[in-house]
């Protein structure tokens, strides 16, 4: 079974091929492995992917042909979003609901400034045109859908030259007729446009939410269908022939068909997979509490890990203001539950009001930092650390490029250190000291602002440069005990391999919950299971789905919800006393309180279909031991010796021991200061902290005591 991952990242594409047909020999290794790193092509991701396969056949000797199954994670549908290079969209509504996407939330994200920005919606005002029809919000028709409306926006659409339409009527979750209606006379009137109907992409109540999730899959829809069939086209004219796997912002696959259908699905794709990885590295580790810190190029992003299972939300947003929760646009999707800020290896560094200022804009792949010598001029995250001494500028990427140290210390002289009155150690200390904050606030959001506590939890630390600033990150907010997994460079495609095709379907139906509710779900349930079966059709998967549930439910009269696990199993009439039981565990663990005289009301209904692919408890892929039990794309000679790098509780700059991974046998300690080279990342050590590798194969670092308390 020979399979290969990829994850397309704002400044690297990373790539893992797994041969596994050794895997079963007594030291339970993962068989052959091989990793690479090569640099995004923004404007044309496929530029990347197709050369890196090409690049890692050659080092396999194998071709394409060989392979069984190709799993692929994605920033497409994010940046057409965040850059606005979606399609010409066009949105049709219920009459007098044109305003919807313009209006949004009365919910401030900053309460008190009158001047908050909104990110611009997807869908221009000239381009939302009116129906009339109505339906309440129990299914009934109100008005009928009248035909002669329906055409004057469709030819109003047309003529404004659009490619693709969202339709999002008014509780159209609870009788989707007219948006069916619709589909079918654009379908006739205008084929050559793509429709997306809320009623299917994001079958809830809240009308802002719906109307902005179904425009945002219509917006990226033929983005990612021309991507998708692009990519599927060169893998088929190299010889593979077999099924292309997608990651979900939900952590499981889906076929290409469902991802082009609602590429909404597939935003959160990439972090998706590391927060998936950072799971079974806790599991492996007997972890069962984790946070995962994965820093790239462009952003970082922390996730969280419960009782072995990686959090998921019902909702999230995209296109943030300055990194504020709420200040984004609303995807009414299931995800993993994560928090992103602008702080990658690619942030760019500036002066702001006589401070220090890093992020969000990042110089991503091109230009790049300046040590990159591709044409940037401003300062970032990886000049500062290439001048601090944590990076080789010599075997950055296992040599693959040759960074320019001068040019970067240059740089921040010039942007940083002569502005400010500081030497060049002290200002690139001041960017990574600044990086290092800015992500640390987004830990105590994660962590102790949900109510976790940090000193219960290991945080895994893998992208590019997270497990250069884990350490620090670690000690400042209490967590004991840092992982970095082996091939923590390109985590995100290894939890790739770890995937399993998955489908979500939900739908609303706002329901009083009693002893008796049981036939009603039952009913629910059942109308979800078809859903899901149409979809897991076009999987070609043998095995039979694994069913969950869980629903979104309230006490009568509140605004939000809790997640509640349902039972799994047959559906009997006592299963309403099931999940009025199941809400009360879970309101009493969010809110430490119950009420019992309140009356308990389900909003929202959701099942799971996960299809068992047989890799979920296989062995990851592993980079080279000393032993030579693995290979990598770029192993390279041992590494070794000391270099000056900075750390403040030292002084400064100070002789620091160089370790190659590859050469530390397992439970060997390092002590701080110490620097830990991966062909794919860099892990730094501090002083007072040790360090071991697991017999799992993993770098542990455990935390000075000092620092915990």
């Amino acid at each position: 079974m020979i399979r290969v991952a990829f994850d397309i990242g704002g400044t690297f594409t990373d790539f893992v091929l797994q041969d596994s047909g050794d895997q079963d020999d007594d030291e339970g290794r993962g068989g052959t492995s091989y990793f690479l790193k090569v640099p995004s092509t923004p404007h044309d991701p496929g530029e990347a992917v197709m050369a890196g396969l090409e690049t890692l056949f050659s080092r396999a000797g194998i071709e394409a042909g060989a392979i069984d199954s190709v799993l692929h994670a994605t920033t497409v549908a994010t940046n057409a979003v965040l850059e606005r290079k979606g399609a010409a969209t066009g949105l049709i509504t219920t009459e007098g609901f044109r305003d919807v996407l313009i209006i949004g939330r009365q919910k401030r994200y900053e309460t008190y400034d009158l001047y908050i920005d909104k990110p611009e919606p997807l869908v221009p005002r000239r381009h939302i045109v009116e129906v009339e029809e109505r339906i309440a919000f129990d299914g009934a028709v109100v008005a009928p859908l009248n035909a002669a409306s329906v055409d004057r926006a469709i030819d109003a659409l047309r003529a404004a030259g659009l490619q693709t339409v969202a339709v999002s009527l008014l509780h159209a979750y609870a009788n989707p007729a007219h948006e069916q209606a619709i589909r079918a006379r654009i379908q006739a009137r205008a084929p050559e446009m793509s429709v997306s109907l809320s009623s299917e992409v994001a079958p809830k109540i809240r009308e802002y939410e719906r109307t902005n999730t179904t425009a945002a899959n219509a917006y990226i829809q033929p983005i990612v269908a021309h991507y998708i069939a692009q990519l599927e086209d060169a893998l088929r004219q190299r010889g593979y022939a077999r099924e292309l796997f997608i990651m979900q912002s939900s952590g499981g696959l889906v076929s290409p068909a469902i991802a082009k259908a609602y590429p909404v699905r597939i935003i959160e794709s990439g972090p998706a997979a590391g927060v998936l990885m950072g799971s079974i590295v806790g599991k492996s580790e007997g972890r069962a509490h984790v946070i995962t810190f994965d820093m790239g190029g462009t952003t970082a992003k922390l996730g969280a890990v419960d009782g072995g299972t990686p959090a998921i939300m019902p909702t999230f947003e995209i296109d943030h203001v300055r990194y504020k929760k709420g200040s984004g646009l609303p995807i009414n999707a299931p995800a993993v539950e994560l928090l992103e800020i602008g702080a990658g290896g690619g942030s760019i560094a500036r002066v702001e009001m006589g401070m220090i200022a890093v992020g969000p804009e990042s110089a991503g792949a091109v230009p790049g930092p300046i040590c990159y010598g591709r044409g940037g001029t401003l300062p970032t995250i990886t000049d500062a650390n290439v001048v601090l001494g944590y990076i080789d500028p010599e075997w950055f990427n296992a040599g693959a490029m040759e960074l320019d140290k001068a040019a970067a210390a240059q740089g921040i002289m010039e942007e940083i250190g002569e502005p400010l009155g500081l030497e060049l150690g002290a200002a690139a200390w001041g960017i990574h000291l600044v990086a290092t904050m800015n992500m640390e606030n987004a830990l105590r959001i994660v962590s102790v602002e949900q109510g976790r506590d940090p000193r219960r939890y290991a945080m895994i630390a893998f992208g590019g440069a997270g497990p250069l600033h884990a350490a620090r990150l670690a000690r400042a907010v209490g967590i004991p005990t840092v992982i970095v997994p082996y091939g923590a460079g390109v985590g995100s495609a290894i939890g790739l391999l770890q995937a399993a095709p998955r489908i979500d379907v939900s739908t609303t139906r706002v329901m009083g919950l009693d002893a008796d509710a049981g036939p009603a779900i039952a009913a629910l349930y059942a109308e979800l299971e078809v859903r899901a079966r149409k979809d897991i059709e076009q999987f070609g998967v043998a095995a039979a789905p694994v069913w969950s549930r869980y629903g979104y439910m309230r006490y009568a009269g509140q605004g939000f919800e809790v997640k509640v696990d349902l039972p799994g199993g047959a559906i009997g009439d006592d299963f309403g006393a099931s999940a009025m039981t199941a809400f009360n565990q879970a309101y009493l663990q969010k809110h430490k309180f119950l009420d019992p005289q309140a009356h308990i009301e389900a909003v929202d209904w959701t099942l799971v279909a996960t299809l068992p692919s047989g890799h979920e408890d296989a062995p990851m892929a592993r980079p080279p031991e000393a032993a030579g039990a693995s290979t990598t794309a770029a192993s390279g000679p041992v590494r070794g010796g000391s270099r000056p790098a900075w750390f403040p509780e030292a002084g400064g700059y100070v002789e620091t021991r160089i370790i190659d991974r590859q050469t530390l046998a397992a439970d060997t300690e390092v002590s701080g200061p110490a620097i830990v080279e991966d062909p794919d990342s860099t892990t730094v050590i501090l002083p007072g902290d040790v360090a071991r590798i697991s017999a799992a194969g993993h770098l542990i670092i455990e935390i000075a005591q000092e620092a915990k308390a």
